[in-house]
């Protein structure tokens, strides 16, 4: 069970490809935390399920809110100690407000952190714009450093569109040259993309390819996720349908007012609000949790008889409707870019697997290799 925390509508940027139209106010009380956390507790319980329960802070921009992460985490350890439920941590940020004290003291310092980034300066600098215009990307520079030097394995979060599909390439080497090993890209699916642009992707793939079987010869231990997930779907057939978020059933998104959503780009705290689920006093919606399951599990028309839905993306409801604005309408641009990427992965890791390149087939095939590449990478020395 993994439940995401609207904590604030509030920002300090003003990403230009943002899908929350408002960034101000919408901040969330304490007794409305803890009864979601409470209430997750309780859904573990009724549910028989003794995995942990995965709280992940998101706004806004959540370290405004710096202070309830703290006391969120600190009553998750009262309720670990009185239940024995297990709690892991998540927060998504801009990197402005990031600093040392975060990363290094107690009970922040147990938040797996991942940073929102979009490349070299021409790609970041187009759309992740401060509040008042400016530029971010230099002012993250030492962001970086800290990051990786307390929490090496952060994942950096990528996003691509029209304007800034030139520099995909570009982005993905300079985020790894600064240290990043765990690379999760993604296109602006809202934003129209021409025919010109989809064409520019597909070379930048193209040239992603050879940097990733560059990178993979030389035994180097990263995830770039739209290779990475496209050559699972073919080693492990179906591994895409198994990975889905189920929207509701394994992740469930809490509004600042404590109303409760089946994914975040559902979350919307006006009076009426179609897709909520319930809230944090009253408990799930069980019946309506489960119609939208079922209405966005059921296979889209327009993908029926496409070759390659088993490995592709377009089950996902959430994405549907940021792009088309329905959960069953998939967009035109998610099956352009599931086409690309699918075609570069499979040739890049076809030519890997021709060589028996060793730390390929250790990656994809052996389902230890992250748990064995962690405690090699601990155990080794400096």
């Amino acid at each position: 069970m993994h439940l995401t925390l609207h904590l604030t509508a509030r920002c300090n940027f003003r990403c230009r490809y943002c899908y929350q139209t408002q960034h101000t106010g919408g901040d969330r009380s304490w007794e409305t935390a803890r009864s979601a956390v409470d209430l997750a507790v309780d859904l573990c319980r009724r549910e028989n399920t003794d995995q942990s329960v995965g709280i992940v802070f998101f706004g806004g921009e959540p370290l405004l809110r710096r202070d309830l992460i703290g006391r969120t985490v600190l009553y998750c350890r009262q309720v670990s100690q009185r239940s024995g439920q297990l709690f892991h941590f998540k927060v998504t940020t801009n990197g402005s407000l990031l600093d040392e004290s975060f990363l290094r003291d107690d009970p922040t310092s147990e938040i797996f952190t991942a940073l929102s980034h979009d490349g070299i300066a021409p790609a970041h600098d187009a759309h992740r714009v401060d509040a008042a215009g400016r530029p971010t990307f230099d002012r993250l520079e030492s962001t970086i450093d800290l990051l990786l030097r307390y929490k090496p394995y952060s994942p950096v979060l990528l996003v691509t569109t029209p304007q800034t599909v030139r520099y995909y390439a570009a982005s993905v080497r300079y985020l790894f040259d600064r240290g990043f090993r765990y690379l999760i890209c993604s296109l602006n699916y809202g934003a129209e993309w021409p025919r010109a642009a989809l064409r520019e992707l597909e070379a930048q793939y193209r040239e992603l390819a050879v940097w990733y079987e560059r990178q993979t010869l030389r035994e180097e231990k990263f995830y770039f996720s739209p290779f990475e997930t496209k050559i699972s779907s073919h080693i492990f057939p179906g591994s895409c349908r198994r990975e889905r978020c189920e929207l509701g059933r394994r992740q469930i998104s809490v509004a600042p007012s404590g109303r409760l959503f089946p994914c975040v780009q559902f979350v919307d705290d006006r009076p009426g609000a179609e897709f909520a689920i319930g809230d944090v006093v009253h408990g799930l919606d069980e019946a309506r949790r489960e119609a939208l399951y079922r209405e966005n599990a059921a296979e889209k028309l327009s993908c029926a008889s496409c070759a390659i839905r088993e490995r592709c993306n377009h089950y996902c409801g959430c994405l549907n409707r940021q792009a088309t604005g329905s959960m069953q309408t998939v967009s035109p641009v998610l099956c352009a870019h599931e086409r690309i990427s699918l075609a570069a992965a499979d040739r890049v890791a076809e030519r890997l697997f021709r060589r028996r390149c060793g730390m390929f087939i250790q990656k994809q095939y052996d389902e230890l290799f992250p748990l064995v590449s962690l405690a090699e990478d601990r155990s080794a020395p400096g």
